[in-house]
């Protein structure tokens, strides 16, 4: 899995990026950028890592992200019947892409406090479908146009923000990666991401760091600012939300399907990062008739 840090490139006659991206799935690529990404997810599910927290995403989803954010999205896997395809639009723009002091001015204040909360990364729900429709206006050949809808975008953006946004990395140190440690971070990552299902042994995401497994648990804490057992606990309970929403398993196979051998440690881990109890999960998600409200983002 190639990890990088990805420059914002415009086109030569806009100030600012629109991208749309349209393939089999999301591919797990660790990055970051140095300016501002809006994410607009039209079609796919899963995981996506932000900063040091991981939280499931569904289609409808807006996402912020603000300069130096790593993030990575990593699709769910499908089995040989299912056929999907990952669909999202992007856009891209850096700080003084309008001028240095563009959003200093009064009207824009409220914009300026979204793009200053984007540093730990937003997810704006699907409630917000009059937003999630003005992507669909961005076309070529239309750059003035295109400059207002991103600053409508950004200005209802801003007004959403106010209740009940999810800023998804509470950390105030904003956890960010030099590239040489992204590189070594997302091997990791991605041998979690393909066996959180089973069971996953420190020894071998040690080797796959190339570090003795004392060094590995120190350089892990310290990189991410959690033990490693504590992210394969998050990323399984991250997949566990996704199966609480069907009525397919009980939540015991649940809890095995998810790489947990004990439906009590199952139980304790859910309601330590999601607040309530599997059960309680489900209940809530099939009273709402809506998309799984993320309740606690905690380490």
């Amino acid at each position: 899995m190639k990890v990088s840090y990805r420059p914002i490139s415009t086109p030569e006659d806009a100030s600012f990026a629109i991208k749309e991206y349209c393939q089999p799935q999301f591919t797990n690529t660790f990055h970051f950028h140095h300016g501002y990404e809006l994410i607009l997810i039209v079609k796919s599910s899963g995981q996506v890592y932000v900063g040091n927290k991981v939280i499931r995403y569904h289609e409808g989803e807006i996402f912020m992200f603000g300069p130096g954010l790593v993030h990575c999205f990593s699709s769910d896997v499908l089995t040989a019947m299912e056929e999907e395809v990952a669909h999202a639009i992007v856009v891209q723009f850096s700080a003084d892409f309008m001028g240095k002091d563009f959003f200093e001015t009064l009207e824009l204040r409220a914009v300026k406090e979204l793009l200053q909360e984007s540093v730990y990364g937003i997810k704006f729900g699907t409630a917000e479908s009059s937003i999630s429709s003005r992507f669909f206006d961005f076309q070529p050949n239309q750059q003035l146009k295109n400059l207002i809808l991103l600053l409508q975008i950004l200005e209802e953006l801003s007004q959403t923000s106010k209740k009940g946004a999810l800023l998804i990395t509470d950390d105030i140190k904003k956890i960010r990666y030099k590239e040489s440690d992204a590189k070594k971070l997302a091997s990791i990552f991605n041998y979690v991401f393909e066996n959180y299902h089973q069971e996953i042994a420190i020894e071998s995401a040690a080797s796959i760091a190339c570090m003795s497994k004392a060094a590995f648990c120190r350089y892990f804490k310290r990189s991410t600012h959690k033990t490693f057992s504590q992210f394969v606990n998050e990323i399984r309970v991250s997949h566990a939300t996704k199966l609480l929403i069907g009525k397919e398993n009980n939540i015991t196979a649940i809890c095995y399907a998810c790489g947990f051998d004990n439906v009590s440690y199952f139980n304790r881990q859910f309601k330590l990062h999601q607040g309530i109890s599997p059960r309680e999960y489900r209940k809530v998600f099939m009273e709402s008739n809506a998309d799984r409200p993320f309740l606690r983002s905690t380490d």
